[in-house]
């Protein structure tokens, strides 16, 4: 799983571009953290891969609206 469960950011591909000019394929790879969070309404935890940013987003709005969302968007959790 190489994408953020809330916000959906994946991978960034691009150029690698030396002093010289000649590019090479590279990519940027977003900072993932796996996230045990406690679901009070399931009364279970849930682990979610989540960006650095998405784990501010959880702080601010709660578990239980970002598992909200994430269904929202069609993931399992």
């Amino acid at each position: 799983m190489t994408h953020c469960q809330l916000t959906g950011v994946k991978p960034v591909f691009g150029n690698n571009v030396s002093h010289s000019h000649r590019r090479t394929r590279r990519r940027w790879n977003p900072n993932l953290q796996h996230r045990r969070y406690w679901l009070p309404s399931e009364n279970r935890h849930v682990r979610l891969t989540l960006s650095t940013r998405a784990i501010r987003i959880v702080d601010r709005i709660g578990v239980e609206a970002a598992v909200a969302r994430i269904r929202a968007r069609g993931e399992k959790v």
